[in-house]
């Protein structure tokens, strides 16, 4: 039987890297399966910050996710990374690839977004999945402690209020001002992500 297993981590936790891992593994037993992604920050493609990435399909808004899948049938899995940004009927179509064709369905993304509020993909992906997994690689903050929350900072300041999506990087090194503004996300503990306080 099918299962839809949602993994969920903080920025650095190593889902990119294992939804890697997994398609590997099993595109290597030649079963047939699809790679999507959203708003990841190369574009169509699924990449990790230890190097690696693949080619994947870009989900806009309005894919159906479903329809997606009966087009490219018979499929064995499909592995989906950034699905925070998932739209919760997308999420509703993952179960029904699962539930109707019969195909294992392995989803990563962020639990929270900058606010420390969940995503409308996580919300939903956390209420239907089988299998709910926190990630097991635990990012620091930079005073040591775990990391739980995804700081953005605006021009080197936390900011605590703004659109929920505005895709930035979690390196210093070359930052590009998106409308005059240097967007970029740090890892913090809850206590320096309530202080305010960053590297």
């Amino acid at each position: 039987m099918a299962i839809l297993r949602f993994s969920f981590g903080t920025m650095g936790s190593g889902k990119s890297t294992l939804a890697l891992q997994i398609r590997h593994n099993l595109a290597s037993r030649n079963l047939k399966g699809l790679l999507l992604t959203k708003l990841d920050r190369d574009g169509t493609q699924i990449t990790s910050r230890l190097g690696v990435s693949a080619p994947a399909i870009e989900v806009h808004s309005e894919l159906d996710i479903f329809v997606l899948a009966m087009a490219y049938a018979p499929l064995s899995f499909i592995v989906c990374d950034e699905a925070q940004f998932y739209t919760a009927a997308q999420c509703d179509q993952l179960a029904r690839v699962v539930d109707e064709l019969n195909v294992d369905v392995f989803a990563f993304g962020l639990i929270t977004d900058f606010r420390g509020l969940l995503f409308d993909g996580t919300k939903r992906l956390l209420e239907i999945a089988d299998e709910r997994v926190a990630l097991q690689v635990e990012a620091r903050c930079w005073c040591g402690q775990r990391a739980t929350h995804n700081a953005r900072l605006v021009n080197g300041a936390i900011v605590y209020e703004g659109e929920t999506v505005v895709v930035g990087d979690t390196s210093s090194e070359g930052e590009q001002p998106l409308f005059g503004d240097v967007v970029r996300y740090e890892l913090l503990c809850r206590r320096h992500y309530l202080s305010g306080e960053t590297s």
